[in-house]
């Protein structure tokens, strides 16, 4: 199964764009100039991340890419000695992120690291709790440090406590040392993220591989059905926006909560009342920390957080309001899903007939339980809490760059690579200092113009679903059970790609992420302010789904997204929310149309089209 040549791709220039590497670190590209690194990409099958990027990176947002790079490849190769693969390899076209598992190719170096894997891995999962009480200081703590750190200002003349008190240090050097400091927590964090994460994926693994060796035809489903039913703190966000449909019935003041779609309106008509004032305290309780929930995945800067875009959270409160007068529940149903995870668990139990067996199922089902809840939980500190302050401290940073006229506008800033804002930030004290005009204001401003130009027409790039040449079969078990690449999904991605006409299409297919059957109108939504759109039983397609999306779960029918296997984010909480989901079709949101009538197959991951 052949897709197209990377470095044909990248040579494929979209007319205006030319030069674009330069935004992006010089690593991240294919290269024609040297013959070892060329043949290796040549000879690499490469996927485009859309699980973490369904649109195109800017210059700035690409620290988090940088991040999980490094953490994970590190987690894997080095500390934790995962005996078949390496880490991740990345390269960008287009703005679009290109990842690659590096397996160990060799038998005898993956057993050789076995025992050191069997050793590591094993003190955190005989540990866990412990050790994961000690992960929610830490990354606490991180927080903390991070909402400390001070982005100063410029003065004409420093303050005279700097000669009273003999401080020796410039606002200047405060500024350099800062922006250093913000970017080096977010590195910091990024560590913390993936400490515990590929142990938790790799639980769940162990218990898929074990189980579908028992019980060669189990579909993957089942097994992610025996794992599902847990609370985790990512739900959260959530049941506080539930909390305060329920407290504005309680109070009496729900018509006022619902009267309007923007916060400001809607917040100074409940200051109004005696009972409004009684629920705005009771937000302002649940905000912090709450309310530090990306409205998108948190890894772009556009994502704004719940407490920066409050219309977000309203209308999730509001739709939580009309259930409750309709009389419908707004809780998950986790009863009924525990009820099944049982049934189906007990099921299985039944059928092992060995002692010795049966007992490994167990200790592999406990211990898949016992870490699953990390694998949710770490995306609120981190992706959600720790990014939503990092955004706004870099907006910050932004705002003194605009006031020495290096960019036009705060949000210009993530058009630059963060090397490049240090050096910018170099650039702007040396002439604070100096009291001259900083180079900067006649190189940036021409240079983000240009760079806007070609971020845009990265938007209009489709990007494909992957390059080079795919292996005989896909056996790294993240790539699988996270991304949803086999070679089932690249042969049915490499089909459509196929497809002369996409208005002939009738099927898609995918992972079958939720069992069910459902029937309805497709909303197509890219972003949260689409999600907004969605009206009581229609089908959510999307590139992928974020918990801040989380109230649109209490009116749709189904999901079905662009990428992500049986242990993505859509898949989890269509589970959890009993719905149907079909997860990694590859194409979705490009071939089907808000208002199509659709048929889901949870339970097969099949998408049937009707027009």
């Amino acid at each position: 199964m052949k897709f197209p040549v990377p470095h044909d791709v990248k040579a494929q220039q979209i007319p205006g764009t030319e030069g674009w590497e330069r935004m992006y670190p010089y690593q991240y590209q294919f290269v024609t100039d040297d013959p070892v690194r060329n043949g290796y990409e040549k000879e690499t099958f490469w996927f485009y991340d859309g699980l973490h990027y369904p649109e195109p990176l800017y210059p700035f947002d690409t620290i988090w890419d940088e991040a999980w790079y490094l953490a994970l490849s590190q987690f894997n190769n080095r500390i934790f000695m995962v005996p078949p693969v390496r880490g991740v390899d990345h390269r960008i076209i287009n703005g679009y992120v290109y990842i690659s598992p590096v397996p160990v190719k060799d038998g005898t170096e993956i057993g050789a690291r076995v025992p050191h894997f069997m050793e590591r891995a094993g003190y955190y999962y005989r540990n866990w709790d412990a050790l994961e009480a000690k992960w929610k200081v830490k990354m606490e703590a991180t927080i903390r440090q991070l909402e400390a750190v001070q982005i100063p200002r410029l003065a004409d003349m420093e303050d005279m406590s700097v000669v009273t008190d003999a401080l020796g240090e410039s606002q200047g050097f405060h500024l350099l040392k800062n922006y250093d400091d913000l970017i080096n927590l977010g590195i910091k964090c990024w560590q913390y993220h993936f400490e515990f994460l590929n142990l938790g994926y790799a639980a769940y693994v162990f218990f898929l591989d074990f189980a579908q060796k028992l019980f060669p035809n189990i579909p993957a489903q089942r097994v992610t059905q025996m794992i599902s039913g847990i609370d985790v703190i990512m739900y959260q966000p959530d049941e506080e926006l539930k909390k305060l449909a329920r407290r504005a019935i309680e109070l009496g003041v729900d018509k006022v909560v619902t009267f309007g779609s923007q916060w400001t309106v809607v917040e100074e008509a409940l200051k109004k009342l005696p009972n409004g004032v009684k629920w705005l305290a009771d937000l302002k309780l649940a905000k912090e920390p709450w309310f530090n929930i990306s409205t998108g995945t948190g890894w772009f800067h556009h994502d704004r957080s719940w407490n920066d875009q409050m219309n977000v959270p309203l209308s999730g409160i509001q739709t939580y309001i009309g259930k409750l007068h309709e009389g419908a529940s707004i809780d998950r149903p986790t009863e009924k899903v525990r009820a099944e995870r049982d049934r189906i668990t007990a099921e299985y139990r039944a059928l092992i007939e060995k002692p010795e067996d049966l007992k490994q199922f167990d200790e592999l089902l406990g211990c898949a339980k016992t870490v699953f809840p990390y694998v949710e939980n770490h995306l609120f500190y981190v992706e959600h809490w720790f990014h939503s302050v990092f955004w706004n401290k870099m907006r910050e940073v932004g705002a003194i760059m605009k006031e020495h006229g290096v960019i036009a506008d705060v949000e210009d800033i993530w058009l630059l690579r963060r090397d490049e804002i240090k050096s910018a930030l170099w650039d702007i004290v040396t002439a604070w200092a100096t009291g001259v005009t900083p180079r900067g204001t006649q190189t940036w401003p021409r240079e983000i113009v240009w760079r806007k130009g070609v971020m845009a027409k990265f938007k209009e790039w489709n990007a494909p679903p992957a390059i080079g040449t795919a292996p005989e079969v896909i056996q790294e078990p993240f790539t699988i059970v996270l991304w949803g690449v086999t070679n089932k999904s690249l042969a049915d991605w490499a089909a459509v790609q196929e497809v002369a006409d996409p208005e002939t299409i009738s099927e898609l297919k995918g992972f079958a992420g939720s069992p069910g059957i459902v029937e309805g109108k497709a909303r197509v939504c890219k972003t949260v302010a689409e999600v907004g759109d969605l009206l009581q039983g229609e089908i959510l397609v999307a590139p992928t789904t974020s918990p801040s999306w989380a109230p649109a779960f209490a009116k749709i029918g189904a999901c079905i997204t662009d990428v992500g296997g049986v242990m993505s984010h859509a898949a989890i909480v269509c589970r959890e929310y009993g719905m149907p989901a079909v997860v990694g079709t590859g194409h979705a949101t490009k071939i089907i149309k808000t208002g199509m009538t659709l048929r889901v197959d949870g339970s097969t991951g099949a998408v049937t089209i009707a027009r």
